[in-house]
């Protein structure tokens, strides 16, 4: 978990929503068009597809001297006009340039994440810059174009430019709450819950995935159809869930088998919690429990589940 920045607080941490909307006045992150009130998220800046996407042999870093446009002309396939809309096939990867790009001051990083709408639809989404030696992850002082990486997985996609797949977290600093800290936050409001009374905070707290459900025949979770049609990005509450997903139920046993290739939709076990004065983000991998992802969409934004923002804890939804 680490510190996002509230009120007058501009010393260090990720940059909540005022402090967002002065980098976007400021220059830090601009765009053409230009950036929209709507964008702006709690602790987050929702980034937009451009016009066109490549088709690439594989996904790729640019590496250290070397730009994404000049790798592009390596790499490309072919390109597909956004315009009228068109297809990003599953199986495929593509490279996007976005609307927006940065502009960061030295003391300052970027950190993306895919929208949650985009990890529960197994669009694998990531973003690279100029110059990059890490997905994801943009360096002080970055000044240049932003780059999203798209590989579908389960489902084809309809893809047109400003739609929303990827969202940005600005940083300011090191900041990271300690474990220490950790332990004081979730001594008053409990982050996690139900959690034993010695749990294990290292590095953050741990999350497990709920395989028991409301009891033997319960619906515990979902898994992506096989063969399923295209899912148009830009319609949202438009489809049937039973035409792309497929439900999973708890058995007597309490466990649940997860076969190789396959997407499921599942939820953790624990309600979370996060102050107000806090965000946080799940670990993708952890090879201490297996070497597999089990979320594309990590970011939990300051509030989430809080009882001071109406709520008693939330469930997290694993994509794995």
């Amino acid at each position: 978990m680490v510190a996002a920045m509230t009120g007058d607080d501009t010393a260090c941490g990720l940059l909540a929503a005022q402090h967002l909307r002065a980098q976007v006045a400021a220059g830090v992150v601009s765009a053409d068009p230009r950036v929209t009130a709507d964008q702006v998220q709690p602790s987050s800046i929702d980034l937009r597809l451009g016009a066109t996407a490549y088709r690439v042999r594989a996904s790729f870093l640019p590496g250290a001297g070397h730009d994404v446009a000049a790798r592009l002309d390596a790499m490309r396939m072919h390109a597909l006009d956004l315009t009228d809309g068109a297809v990003l096939e599953r199986g495929c990867v593509y490279i996007v340039p976005l609307m927006e790009r940065l502009a960061l001051p030295p003391e300052m990083t970027a950190i993306a994440n895919p929208k949650s709408s985009t990890g529960r639809l197994d669009v694998f989404a990531r973003v690279i810059t100029d110059r990059g030696l890490a997905f994801d992850r943009i360096r002080a002082g970055y000044t240049g174009p932003l780059y999203a990486e798209i590989a579908p997985r389960s489902f084809s996609v309809l893809a047109r430019p400003g739609d929303r797949l990827v969202q940005l977290r600005l940083r300011s600093g090191p900041r990271r709450t300690s474990d220490a800290e950790l332990k004081d936050l979730h001594a008053d409001i409990r982050l996690v819950n139900p959690a034993p009374a010695d749990i294990d905070i290292d590095n953050g707290l741990p999350v497990t995935v709920d395989v028991l459900g409301d009891g033997p025949g319960k619906v515990i979770g979902y898994r992506a159809r096989k063969h399923a049609g295209l899912i148009d990005l830009g319609k949202v509450g438009h489809y049937r869930m039973a035409d792309f997903w497929e439900p999973l139920y708890a058995g007597d046993t309490g466990g649940l088998v997860l076969d190789p290739d396959d997407f499921y939709i599942l939820a953790s076990r624990e309600r979370v919690k996060v102050p107000e004065t806090h965000a946080a983000e799940m670990v993708a991998y952890d090879t201490l429990i297996g070497e597999f992802r089990v979320h594309y969409a990590g970011f939990f934004d300051p509030g989430f589940g809080d009882p001071k923002s109406g709520g008693e804890g939330s469930r997290a939804v694993l994509e794995v």
